[in-house]
């Protein structure tokens, strides 16, 4: 998952990119609302997480521009803005979730989750698809019961697969939702994690579920339950 980070204190915006990371989540950094309204434009994420005082633009300009292009982006304001008018100002503008500064971090991630519950087809922290399960919160993976282990990156390319299971995603679309850039064709880093995948994923059983669809990229195939 991809989040976007949108906070004018440097250090503060580091260290929530930094433990982002290690949760698995790949994570950009812009420190004014210009340029988070830029990066929107050329990138897609999952998450923005919002301070409300930025310089250029403020938070709620952001927001607001978002919601009226129908950008539906989910955005978790976090700001030292703790009152119950700015709160209801913030949700009623189209924010998602509203965390006030001082926060911890176990807050923070706990509401990311839960953001990111809400916006998928299942109602529960599991993704399914025939015999292959993801637990997102734990990021553990098994297919017919069987424990899959899967570094980093490699759960972060399925994750991305299983989400948009049934869609072509392209080697760019991956490469820049997983790595956080996109390299052109330089680099063969989708193909390697693939190949990575389809070893443990899909090797021993008979039903394959990652398809190369040639010219275009990747596609998980869509496996309906029994």
């Amino acid at each position: 998952m991809k989040i976007l980070i949108v906070e004018d204190e440097k250090d503060l915006a580091k260290i929530i990119k930094k433990r982002l990371e290690r949760e698995n989540y790949t994570a950009d950094i812009v420190y004014d609302g210009e340029e988070a309204i830029d990066k929107t434009i050329v990138n897609e994420y999952d998450l923005i997480i919002l301070d409300i005082m930025i310089p250029k633009k403020s938070g709620l300009e952001v927001l607001r521009e978002l919601r009226d292009w129908e950008d539906k982006t989910p955005v978790l304001i976090l700001t030292a803005r703790d009152s119950l008018e700015d709160k209801v100002k913030g949700l009623n503008m189209g924010a998602d979730d509203y965390l006030t500064k001082p926060f911890a971090f176990e807050e923070l991630t706990a509401r990311i989750k839960t953001i990111f519950r809400r916006g998928v087809k299942e109602h529960s922290n599991i993704l399914k698809n025939g015999d292959l399960i993801l637990n997102t919160i734990d990021y553990s993976v098994k297919r017919a019961d069987k424990v899959i282990e899967l570094t980093s990156k490699e759960y972060a390319v399925l994750e991305y697969l299983m989400r948009n299971r049934g869609h072509i995603l392209s080697r760019s679309q991956i490469e820049e939702h997983v790595w956080g850039y996109m390299s052109g064709n330089n680099t063969n880093i989708v193909d390697v994690y693939i190949r990575f995948l389809r070893k443990k994923i899909d090797d021993q059983h008979e039903i394959k579920l990652l398809e190369t669809v040639r010219g275009r990229g990747y596609r998980m195939k869509v496996i309906k339950d029994e």
